[in-house]
């Protein structure tokens, strides 16, 4: 019997999976070194994947 394997996670439409980005600000510290900030997905949570919808748009009851 082959094993159970997990469905592929739905892949966030809103970053297409890069779901952490590093913004930099423009500046650099005394060190030389870039300021930058991370900026996560919302709709994925910083995941890069949505969860599948069980009841698709337009179905019927």
């Amino acid at each position: 019997m082959a094993p159970r394997t997990r469905p592929p996670s739905c892949i966030c439409p809103n970053c297409n999976g890069f779901a952490s980005a590093a913004v930099t600000l423009g500046g650099r510290d005394p060190h030389g070194h870039l300021w930058t900030i991370t900026a996560h997905c919302p709709a994925g949570h910083g995941t890069g994947t949505t969860r599948r919808s069980t009841a698709r748009e337009g179905a019927r009851a």
